[in-house]
């Protein structure tokens, strides 16, 4: 579980709050209260999970997350008054992990804090390296790489991907995957799929219109092709 975590909001009551509630929970806790301060952090700081503010002054969450991901796979839960599915939405596009509406109760808060960690550190696999063409899954390393290159994954990009390759051929809902890969709780979520679908497409190089390795099953959910899709 994460020991370090990077609180990132304007509002100092908040910060106190979470700060307070998480170091009662043994967690080092670090803080900043702009965009341009947490990205200083970052810089210098390994942090195993951020908690972000979107409105911030300066470099808003949505730019804060999109530096970030130039250099860092650490997870990122945005803690937000916006509540629309654009913002969520948005958010997720830019690389966040996952979404807390203000406002939220410390309960839900570390609920959603533990499904990101559980997600950043995945039990690992049976040492199996899975092969489909050029892409190669290190089960075990939690490692892939495309054409002998690293593909660079978030935590949650790389459950998703684990989810489908070790299920290959298998159509698999977007409850089940949102069940499997973001935890119970989260079964309505389903732009979050098809977010983080749309995300592991391009760092897998996928034409949507003609996918070698991911299907979409319209109103359904998605599938594994194991082997080269010519159709």
């Amino acid at each position: 579980m994460a020991s370090r975590v990077l609180i990132v909001d304007d509002d100092p009551q908040i910060r106190r709050a979470v700060q307070t509630s998480l170091r009662a929970r043994g967690y080092e806790v670090l803080s900043a209260a702009s965009g341009e301060a947490a990205l200083d952090v970052l810089a210098t700081d390994a942090v195993d999970l951020v908690i972000l503010d979107l409105s911030l002054p300066g470099i808003d969450g949505h730019e804060v997350i999109r530096r970030l991901r130039g250099f860092s796979e650490a997870p990122v839960l945005v803690l937000s008054v916006r509540e629309s599915q654009d913002d969520k939405v948005a958010a997720l596009d830019a690389g966040a992990d996952d979404y807390v509406t203000k406002p939220f109760s410390i309960g839900e808060l570390l609920a959603r804090m533990r499904a990101v960690e559980r997600r950043a550190h995945p039990e690992t696999g049976d040492g199996a390296v899975l092969r489909f063409g050029e892409l190669e899954v290190d089960l075990a390393r939690q490692l892939v790489t495309l054409r002998g290159e690293r593909v660079r994954l978030t935590p949650t990009e790389y459950r998703l991907l684990e989810a489908l390759v070790t299920h290959p051929g298998k159509l698999l809902t977007h409850r089940w995957l949102l069940s499997k890969v973001w935890g119970p709780g989260y079964q309505n979520e389903t732009h979050y799929v098809r977010v983080y679908v749309r995300a592991l497409r391009g760092k897998l190089g996928e034409d949507p219109s003609r996918p070698r390795f991911i299907v979409t099953e319209p109103g359904l959910g998605y599938r594994w092709i194991p082997e080269p899709n010519e159709g």
